[in-house]
């Protein structure tokens, strides 16, 4: 972990209104919302490596709704793990939200979580290896319910493997719904939307899908 960033002084970046990050959370949000609007009836929302949680947790403070969602959080840093359950009980007290201090990268910390009808893969791609983000796509299919809407992000400031990305999706069986770029303030984040259109696949446990290298 030593060689990695340090990732709790770096959600620090979400507060410059100019940063990329203030535009993918600002994304991530309405995508969160928008789902919330045309969906009805209970939701299950999981997202991966989830840092502080204030993505959902963000949208769910404003939402008279938020009652009906069910979220869960895998975030290995325990300080932003800690940050999230904090921040869950004073902005969403009538929302069912576990946060879970786990290795997102190895699928035992999603048993009970899954199958969900949101998932959100932001923050992930960028951060592992090519092969690990194809695995982490080929397995994706585990953690949706049939019809379930996963938001992912990859910035294309070293190299842009979107395009692959997109591709590998659709191998897994997703298709595309939205796909969202902006050159800002020296990076270049993006976010995609796809929608799950396979069968119901068991979640396999013990097994390994992504390392983080940076």
């Amino acid at each position: 972990m030593s060689d990695l960033r340090d990732y709790d002084r770096w959600h620090h970046l979400y507060d410059d209104p100019g940063s990329g990050l203030s535009w993918r959370l600002n994304r991530v949000q309405h995508y969160i919302t928008q789902f919330l609007d045309q969906n009805a009836g209970s939701v299950r929302v999981l997202s991966v490596c989830s840092g502080d949680g204030r993505d959902v947790l963000g949208v769910l403070a404003g939402r008279e709704d938020a009652s009906r969602v069910t979220v869960t959080l895998l975030e290995l840093n325990p300080a932003l793990a800690e940050r999230a359950r904090v921040t869950a009980a004073a902005v969403a007290p009538q929302t069912e939200v576990s946060v879970r201090t786990a290795d997102a990268g190895n699928t035992d910390a999603y048993v009970g979580a899954v199958p969900a009808d949101l998932v959100l893969l932001v923050g992930i791609m960028g951060n592992i290896s090519d092969a690990d983000v194809q695995a982490l796509v080929a397995a994706a299919g585990q953690m949706c319910r049939p019809g379930a809407r996963v938001v992912w992000s990859r910035g294309r400031d070293r190299d842009d493997l979107n395009d692959e990305i997109r591709n590998w999706f659709a191998d897994a069986g997703f298709s595309d719904v939205d796909y969202a770029t902006v050159d800002v303030d020296g990076s270049r984040p993006a976010l995609g939307v796809v929608r799950y259109d396979g069968p119901p696949v068991e979640l396999a446990p013990g097994r390994h899908l992504f390392t983080f290298v940076r």
